[in-house]
């Protein structure tokens, strides 16, 4: 008898405790679609304790992490230096980072996590200072090409990465040297000097552009930075010869990128 008692009083404490759960959850559902009504109203800061509430009732509840995360992105402008839009911004990727361990192949939280480092990376002014930033938005983007190695749009950011990172050492330094016509190459020893600092990222951004290319023939915009890139690595050649290559080669894909732009349909006009 004493043991069909302790059974009985087992199977309703299990019986409440299930209860509980499916009440939180419930709980959960419900701030996380007052949430999300409050984020399309543009209310983030409203929404933002929405998901958290959401989180704290159910820490399983994925889809509110990613709207947490989501809600400090879309306030995060990128390229402003404002302290306050950095914080905001390092919120977010912590934000995205806590549904990376939950689901670590989220491609939209990568993604997100990719961009607001590219953005916080382009509110510096230093090149030194913008390098572990965008480094990071590297790193993601090359997880994002393990998770989908067709999409071009990966390998294309990685070269604009690259770019960011040469062009403005070497203007600066043409800039210095008074060598305002790009037509006009370095002297030896800076050539060197830049050679030995930007090479290996221009090679990169150069094989980058390539592969998005081979995926998309069509994509003008990498069509436009594999000119950028191309002359990054004509001021860091020696023979004038191939130096004179890399320029025609830029000539000629920037010739090609516009071509593709001018044959894209125009928007239509709205009417009134």
């Amino acid at each position: 008898m004493q043991r069909l008692r302790a059974t009985a009083v087992l199977l309703a404490l299990l019986v409440l405790v299930f209860s509980l759960a499916s009440c939180q959850k419930l709980k959960a559902r419900d701030e996380l679609n007052k949430g999300v009504r409050a984020y399309k109203g543009a209310q983030f800061d409203a929404a933002i304790e929405h998901f958290k509430r959401a989180i704290e009732l159910d820490p399983q509840l994925i889809n509110a992490r990613v709207f947490l995360a989501v809600a400090y992105a879309s306030q995060f402008v990128p390229g402003s230096p404002a302290e306050s839009n950095r914080r905001l911004g390092l919120a977010a990727i912590e934000a995205f980072e806590d549904v990376l361990k939950y689901d670590p192949q989220n491609i939209t939280s990568i993604s997100y996590i990719a961009s607001l480092y590219f953005g916080i990376g382009g509110a510096e002014r230093e090149t030194e200072a913008m390098r572990p930033p965008l480094e990071k938005a590297k790193q993601y983007r090359r997880r994002l090409i393990e998770l989908e190695p067709n999409n071009a749009e990966h390998y294309y950011s990685i070269g604009v990465i690259d770019w960011t990172l040469t062009y403005k050492p070497r203007m600066e330094l043409r800039n210095r040297m008074g060598l305002a016509r790009p037509e006009d190459p370095l002297p030896r020893r800076a050539r060197e000097e830049l050679a030995a600092k930007n090479n290996a990222l221009v090679d990169e951004g150069i094989e980058m552009l390539d592969r998005a290319l081979q995926l998309n023939p069509e994509y003008a915009d990498a069509m436009a930075y594999l000119n950028l890139m191309y002359r990054e690595k004509a001021d860091l050649v020696a023979d004038p010869n191939e130096r004179e290559q890399f320029l025609q080669r830029a000539d000629e894909l920037a010739e090609r990128a516009q071509q593709i732009l001018r044959k894209k349909p125009e928007a239509p006009t709205p009417t009134r």
